[in-house]
């Protein structure tokens, strides 16, 4: 998915990697770790054309133990997080193209036990774009879908107007290309490119979403693998497009010590009053974004139900559009009291060690299955392996051991957090057993 985190995370990179050549070296890497996974969740994606997705992959490779706590720390924190933070960005950029929305009007405030919480008119407008996402995938997939692949296909369409146009006709500098650093930091070290590599790979995140609703695709076997590895070489591309138009219009320390990144961009290409629009654009984008989100997610949790996991009435579906309108209904429940609390930075951060490991072992089922499953069907086989998915594990692998070691306080929280919901499984698994089966709808595909 293409959201906001392009238009915030380049000025990021460049704090701590000020070389620009380098910076943008680091974008590609971390666009070619992501496809590698990709490719692995292809294989796994033509094996299990249902929905699910990665909660599918892990509970058929590893069981419904490591299945579920996938899906909870997804609940909890990953997804419900993402959505949340999502939904806040759209809110934010909306406020800054019309002010009276801004996070500036405070409604309510108060400290609680020493902390410090606020409702502001931002906040309202985040969880009114969560409710009206909500509803329309209750309403229709096609129509979720058509929000996400209108919005997606007008970024597309900006991006490349932006660029042709600040190229051809902005007021900026190709030696921004090449200016060294001026800040004091080393223009490549080991310590920032780690720093650097956390941000990007959580801009690129959102690929696997897509295998989410495998269910509701048109013969997935052979267009979800097309899809991921489409999509994540166009985004790529459209990311490395926009970073370099952002260098073009600005110095890498002007754009390093920005906190509105488009606005100066725009400002420092063409006019002051290009930026209100562009903002306006981005929380488009960002409200778009949240479709695919809301879409996937609530299928994770349904699938969850279904297996005797999760809550049972997330099996509910609705009786006339066929949509899991109860795993919808509380995940947006969920998603907005994370938004009203103005915790979902920290719970989302806790959870970024736990769903890299996530990813470890999507990519590691590739060859637990190849060894328990050799005879399932597979549509497409991972292209590289088993090399490629090794680097990707080994890599990622690192990412979780130096998040370890760099940010202990989170890392364990999010190992905590996620232990939380054993009790949970096992009550849940209890239930199952004494209950006599009962038939269960199933989502159309599944």
């Amino acid at each position: 998915t293409i959201g906001a985190s392009i238009f915030i995370i380049p000025a990021d990179v460049l704090r701590v990697v000020p070389d620009p050549r380098f910076a943008l070296l680091l974008w590609i890497i971390a666009g070619g770790v992501t496809l590698m996974a990709g490719l692995a969740c292809a294989e796994l994606g033509g094996m299990f054309p249902e929905a699910g997705g990665q909660y599918v992959f892990i509970r058929e490779a590893y069981g419904r133990f490591a299945a579920f706590l996938y899906g909870w720390v997804l609940f909890t924190a990953g997804n419900s997080g993402a959505l949340a933070a999502m939904a806040i960005a759209s809110a934010l950029f909306f406020g800054r193209a019309f002010p009276m929305f801004s996070s500036d009007h405070v409604i309510v405030a108060h400290t609680i036990f020493g902390a410090h919480w606020e409702l502001n008119r931002a906040s309202l407008m985040a969880v009114f774009s969560v409710i009206v996402l909500t509803a329309v995938n209750i309403r229709s997939v096609k129509m979720a879908a058509l929000l996400q692949n209108v919005t997606a296909l007008a970024f597309l369409g900006a991006v490349v107007g932006i660029v042709a146009l600040g190229f051809m006709f902005g007021h900026g500098s190709w030696s921004h290309f090449t200016a060294g650093p001026h800040s004091g930091i080393a223009s490549i070290s080991l310590k920032g490119a780690g720093i650097a590599m956390i941000a990007l790979l959580w801009s690129y995140d959102g690929w696997e979403y897509l295998s989410w609703v495998a269910g509701e695709i048109k013969n997935p076997s052979r267009n979800l693998p097309l899809a991921l590895f489409l999509g994540i070489l166009l985004i790529i591309i459209t990311y490395l497009l926009a970073n370099a138009v952002f260098l073009y219009a600005l110095a890498p320390d002007q754009l390093a010590g920005q906190t509105a990144l488009t606005d100066a961009a725009m400002a420092a290409l063409f006019s002051q009053h290009v930026g209100r629009w562009v903002s306006l654009f981005i929380a488009l984008i960002s409200f778009g974004a949240g479709s695919v989100v809301v879409l996937g997610g609530a299928r994770i949790y349904y699938s969850m139900a279904r297996d005797g996991v999760f809550f049972r009435g997330m099996t509910q579906i609705h009786p006339r559009w066929k949509t899991p309108m109860t795993s919808l209904l509380t995940q947006c429940v969920w998603v907005n009291v994370l938004i009203l609390s103005g915790r979902y930075e920290q719970l989302y951060t806790c959870f970024v060690f736990m769903m890299t490991m996530t990813y470890v072992l999507t990519v590691g089922a590739v060859f637990v299955l190849r060894r328990t499953q050799p005879d399932r069907p597979r549509p497409y086989r991972c292209t590289g392996y088993p090399w490629l998915p090794i680097i990707y594990m080994v890599v990622a692998f690192g990412f979780v051991l130096s998040t370890l070691l760099s940010r202990p306080g989170e890392s364990l929280a999010g190992l905590g957090l996620a232990l939380l919901g054993v009790p949970l499984y096992v009550h849940w698994r209890r239930q199952e057993r004494r209950r006599a089966p009962d038939a269960v709808i199933s989502l159309p595909g599944t």
